[in-house]
């Protein structure tokens, strides 16, 4: 299967499991950004429950931007708070100390786009969970595709997930879940420091 993509940070582990079973994935650049999207957001679990954490971005007034274009704010230290919340949430993790100054070293350096942070964090992230799908970046923008599944739309914070009934994920260990129910979905930084390199095992079994 090939398929496309929007851009992500830390996405999903829905992204991260269609993309460990796509012959071929394509990231997309060239779509108008849109706010409250995996392109700048992704979720964590902490001790209170699910944390999201989202990177501020250069406003744009009175006009669509692409993807590609979106520049990074710096107004706030939202690297260090990034940083801080993933140590917190995940330093007694059981693969924890196997990845994190790679993820530290990404948070610690300066970004000017968000599309080189996102390629970054996606490179880190399929290097720890074991993937090899060729990634490739659309050059211009088309509304359809009829080579490939389109996930652009569809892996989104306000989708609900048994709209796409392929994906069923599968529960594995978290810190914190004595006594509570296991929480899908989260980012795949809660994958990777919890199940380390189990991890390409449960995003191929989340697809039915």
């Amino acid at each position: 299967m090939k398929a496309i993509f929007s851009s992500a940070l830390f996405a999903p582990i829905q992204y991260f499991a269609y993309l460990a079973s796509a012959s071929e994935a394509t990231i997309e650049l060239y779509d108008s950004y849109s706010r409250q999207s995996y392109r700048n957001r992704y979720v964590i679990n902490s001790a209170t429950g699910p944390q999201a954490l989202s990177v501020p971005v250069t406003k744009v007034s009175g006009k669509k931007i692409l993807t590609r274009d979106v520049r990074l704010s710096y107004d706030t230290p939202w690297h260090e708070i990034h940083w801080k919340s993933i140590e917190a949430a995940y330093n007694s993790s059981p693969f924890y100390l196997f990845y994190k100054d790679g993820i530290e070293e990404l948070f610690r350096k300066r970004w000017t786009f968000l599309k080189d942070l996102n390629e970054a964090a996606l490179t880190l992230a399929m290097d720890y969970a074991d993937l090899d799908t060729p990634i490739s970046y659309t050059e211009a923008y088309y509304a359809d595709y009829s080579d490939r599944e389109d996930f652009r739309d569809i892996i989104h914070p306000k989708k609900d997930l048994s709209i796409n009934s392929s994906f069923k994920p599968v529960p594995y260990w978290q810190p914190f879940g004595a006594g509570k129910s296991f929480i899908p979905n989260l980012s795949v930084l809660d994958l990777i420091f919890n199940m380390g390199p189990e991890s390409p095992l449960i995003l191929r079994d989340s697809i039915s």
